[in-house]
């Protein structure tokens, strides 16, 4: 998901050193504290630090559709910063917070007990509570500092525009209202805070109260941010704060969580890893409108990607099939309505293309980023008929597939004429944009692609997974060619067309030095990448890799340059490059080895399989069961637990299904000719799974297994 940009005035073809969005990975502004606490909903969140409050500098704040309507928001008693003592997230969308007040002039130390609760609904709704407990009565001063930047969330990492002066304040102490206005060409955003009761005076941009407290005395009060509607906002939770926080309030997340399969384990371990995974993946869902029809799909991960993207969303909805359709569907429509529809150099647009990523904010808005969509992917076209199959292996859901014919064949004709920009039959990327990404691919950090010796390729590139994903998806869509397209002649076409590309394939990015292994890509003068990568796990996804070959792909994968007991490393150990933090140059990524262990399990390497399954979930346990993004690659045994990596997005969506990727390579589950198949390998670290209320061909099934035993049943009504 990293936005990687070439230097508009380098003429030459190579990578430019770019940035991810906008800023080199490391060189952010503060971050929070340690132990910062996040409420999601939909398109927004809120990001503070542990006793609730927002510094002005940080990358905090409360972000909705892209813009940061809150960048400060601070509570201080008699001009003094409250202290934790105990304070984290309740649901996904409610936080709560414990904290008391230090030392001061004429209030001693803890003789006030403050609770603040938080949650998002329709708006920012906090409460704050006061308990007053010395033994003389005593006056304090209360304040909520509030302040807006409405920063552009691209820019939050990067370094904020100023737009002080552009900012209008409409307060009204007398109506306890605070209002920030703000405007730029076509651009309009608005933060309103209201309190009750109001407050006893408005310094400034600081709600301020003067309490008399008596011993014993309780004083509260609320406050709300207004959110306006839009792409993304899914149905808020309804209730006041005492039915959020007894979980009686009307939540849309918990319908959704009911109708998703239920998964039970005679691993603890693997049940908490699989509950945090729903709990994420509910919370990740983005809603929109399609053509009348409200669809949810998830975003990419918090806090950097919470909007539409093309590959993550993609990939994300193909894993959540073993628990449901919903996503999956939803993913495919509100994608097929944001295809390509003509050439557009500035955004990479071209016909047939699905997009990369949307963005909501004013450097998008006002044209100045490229991102209303961005189409810069070379894969998503090709992910997108992937999951159509899928689903429709899933569902036999004739009606959808016709209903998306044309966007199918238009993928098809971006992939054979806009993709393959030489006609040497692979698909390749180069961006036209002087705000594009320089890589197209799933590693699209601006280092990601890298000869064994470090050398940086010259641009256009063909990558090895996304000619095993073009493989896959002419298979497939040949299937629904057979199937309810009913087109048998352009089943025999593509059918053909992979055949050749797999031949081809196998000729060009094979090579025989060091074992065996495919090369990570080829480069716009036809030289083969030839670093070992991860990416030859998602060739055996792919199903392009030849029998013979696959025992050799899979021992370079396990071997110890890849294998970090962690997980598969995105880069081998023996290569100049290599880098156990750097972002696709070493690091382990859940979404990357999910895959493998699926690519694996299909040429029948099941131990192989299973083992990078139970690694990641042991390395789950030390991030509270939720995988991060990426994990370093530091090897297991010289360090006492897996690292994340920094600033990895957490919850991210690929990484967060990746668990539910693991459990089918165990399963070995297939929907096959309308049938359920499970073929199951489950290790004993996780004994006897079952999995209550599987949706799939309009009916719910239950599924059990227990080492190579397995069985599917209807579920009973």
């Amino acid at each position: 998901m990293a936005e990687q940009r070439p230097t508009p005035a380098d003429p030459t073809p190579h990578l430019a050193p770019a940035h991810r969005n906008g800023v080199r990975q490391r060189d952010l502004p503060p971050e929070l504290d340690p132990g910062s606490i996040a409420v999601l909903s939909g398109a927004t969140f809120m990001y503070s630090d542990p006793t609730g409050d927002i510094p002005v500098g940080s990358i905090g704040g409360l972000v909705h559709l892209d813009t940061r309507l809150l960048n400060r928001w601070m509570l201080t008693v008699n001009g003094a910063p409250l202290l934790v003592l105990r304070s984290g997230a309740v649901d996904h969308y409610s936080a709560e917070f414990y904290l008391a007040n230090p030392e001061l002039l004429d209030l001693p130390a803890d003789a006030l007990t403050v609770r603040r609760r938080r949650y998002l609904g329709e708006g920012l709704h906090e409460r704050i509570e006061l308990h007053y407990s010395a033994t003389k009565p005593v006056r304090i001063e209360l304040r909520l500092g509030v302040g807006s930047d409405f920063a552009d969330l691209l820019e939050i990492k990067s370094g904020v525009r100023e737009r002080a002066e552009a900012i209008a304040r409409r307060h009204r102490a007398d109506s306890g209202r605070l209002l920030f206005h703000y405007e730029a060409d076509d651009f309009v955003a608005q933060t309103e805070v209201r309190s009750s009761p109001i407050p006893d005076h408005v310094d400034g941009d600081d709600f301020v109260w003067v309490l008399d407290l008596a011993p014993g005395g309780d004083w509260g009060v609320d406050l709300k941010v207004s959110l306006p509607p839009g792409m993304g906002v899914v149905e808020p939770v309804r209730g006041d704060f005492e039915d959020v926080f007894r979980h009686s309030a009307v939540d849309p997340a918990a319908r959704w969580r009911s109708v998703v399969a239920r998964f039970t384990s005679d691993s603890d371990l693997f049940e908490q890893v699989i509950e945090q995974t729903l709990t994420d993946l509910v919370a990740l869902r983005l809603e929109t409108t399609v053509n009348g029809q409200r669809v949810a799909l998830p975003a990419a991960g918090l806090p950097w990607f919470l909007t539409f993207f093309g590959r993550d969303t993609l990939i994300t909805a193909y894993q959540t099939l073993i628990g449901g359709p919903r996503l999956a569907k939803g993913a495919l429509v509100a994608l097929a309505g944001l295809q390509g529809r003509e050439v557009d150099d500035f955004t990479d647009e071209e016909p047939g293309k699905i997009l990369h990523e949307v963005r909501n904010g004013e450097l998008t808005r006002t044209g100045q980023r490229p991102y209303s969509p961005y189409y810069g992917t070379a894969d998503a076209t090709q992910l997108w008929l992937i999951l159509l199959s899928e689903y429709w292996r899933f569902t036999r859901d004739d009606e959808l597939v016709r209903s998306l014919r044309p966007n199918a064949l238009a993928a098809l004709e971006w992939i054979d004429q806009y993709g393959d920009r030489d006609g040497d039959g692979y698909v390749e990327y180069q961006t036209r944009s002087p705000e594009g990404l320089g890589n197209q691919c799933w590693r699209d950090s601006w280092d990601g692609i890298r000869f064994a010796d470090g050398r940086l390729p010259v641009l256009p590139i063909a990558t090895s997974e996304i000619q095993g994903y073009t493989y896959d998806a002419k298979l497939r869509l040949a299937e629904l060619a057979d199937g309810p397209l009913d087109d048998p002649d352009l089943a025999r076409r593509l059918r053909a067309d992979a055949e050749r590309l797999r031949a081809a394939f196998n000729r060009d990015f094979w090579v025989e030095e060091r074992g065996g292994y495919y090369a990570v890509g080829i480069d716009g003068d036809k030289n083969r990448i030839d670093s070992i990568t991860s990416n030859m796990g998602h060739l055996l996804w792919s199903g392009i890799v030849p029998e013979e070959r696959a025992g050799q792909v899979v021992r370079q994968l396990m071997g110890d340059s890849m294998f970090s007991g962690w997980g598969i490393r995105t880069l081998s150990m023996d290569e100049v490059a290599y880098n156990p933090i750097g972002y696709h140059l070493g690091t382990v990524w859940p979404h990357d080895n999910s895959i493998a262990a699926l690519g694996m399990a299909r040429y029948g390497y099941r131990e192989e399989a299973n083992r990078v399954s139970l690694a990641l979930l042991e390395a789950a346990k030390a991030f509270s069961f939720r995988l991060p993004e990426a994990i370093a690659g530091y090897q297991q045994g010289r360090s006492t637990w897996p690292v994340q990596y920094p600033t990895a997005c957490s919850p991210q969506a690929w990484a967060a299904g990746a668990p539910l990727n693991f459990l089918r390579s165990m399963l070995g589950l297939e929907a096959v000719g309308g049938k359920l198949v499970v073929k199951p390998q489950i290790p004993k670290e996780i004994g006897r799974v079952m999995i209550y209320g599987v949706r799939a061909f309009d009916r719910r099934w239950d599924i059990e297994a227990v080492d190579s035993t397995g069985y599917v049943r209807l579920a009973e009504p």
